[in-house]
């Protein structure tokens, strides 16, 4: 099996010296090297248990972050960012800036089968690395150490929520420039359950502005506001604006925001 660096490395990457070096090593510890062991070497313990506390720390510090730092945010849409934030893509990622898979006591077969690098091993191993830290050095510690590791998805994210989205800006465009509140309704919902297809419509003052589609109903109602925002002479940037829809629903959409009606 392969030799595994001496994790001192690792706790000067997080800052931190564990008092329980023993912890810090079990998180490391992949079940599937257990199975491999002598009888007189069974002492060790999996990540598994350290996983299962881990996963519940992030969520808390996401949480807690979430609920400071957006107040404006309603119970469903701090629900979505945090899952946003704890996604498997992104805790794995950060295991491979920290070199975790190096780290791993992996079973020869586990091994072989390139366990070492896989994805949903290396977020495992990161939420028990977070189990691990916040029993050896508490909320506070850990809480800071997560929140420096998530530092760019952090700054991605507030830079994002500084910009408001299509269905906001347009509420409040529709207030002010034609005194009227946008209304949406579901225009079509098909496919099965785990591959929904959404058609969402806003009326304006009881005039169609735009028309949009989504796998969701809340991608699909972006849509159709960014589409509306682009005929009333705002950007849209970052949304789908589907003119062969637009013209199925009877929505002439300009060629520039708020121009002229395209002639195609």
């Amino acid at each position: 099996m392969k030799t595994t660096p001496p994790l001192n490395s690792l706790e000067n990457a997080l800052g931190v010296k564990f008092s329980d070096k023993a912890l810090l090593q079990q998180a490391f510890v992949h079940r599937s090297y257990l199975n491999e062991l002598l009888e007189n070497e069974q002492e060790l313990l999996d990540n598994e248990r350290l996983e299962f506390l881990g996963d519940a720390v992030l969520s808390y510090i996401f949480s807690e972050y979430l609920f400071t730092h957006f107040p404006a945010q309603k119970e469903g849409g701090l629900t979505n960012l945090r899952s946003a934030l704890v996604r498997r893509e992104t805790l794995a990622r950060l295991a491979v800036k920290l070199h975790l898979g190096d780290y791993l006591l992996l079973g020869h077969g586990e091994e072989e089968s390139g366990g070492r690098t896989r994805q949903a091993t290396l977020c495992a191993t990161f939420e028990a690395l977070v189990g691990a830290l916040y029993l050896d050095q508490q909320m506070q510690v850990c809480r800071d150490v997560v929140i420096r590791l998530f530092r760019q998805e952090l700054q991605r994210l507030d830079q994002r929520m500084q910009v408001k989205d299509a269905k906001s800006r347009l509420q409040e465009l529709a207030q002010s420039k034609i005194g009227a509140t946008p209304r949406y309704r579901q225009v079509t919902s098909d496919g099965p359950d785990h591959a929904k297809h959404f058609v969402m419509a806003v009326q304006i003052g009881g005039v169609p502005y735009g028309v949009g589609q989504g796998r969701s109903k809340q991608e699909a109602t972006q849509n159709a506001a960014a589409m509306a925002l682009y005929c009333l002479g705002e950007t849209a940037d970052n949304y789908i604006l589907d003119r062969d829809l637009a013209r199925e629903h009877g929505i002439d959409l300009p060629d520039t925001p708020g121009g002229a009606d395209s002639d195609d």
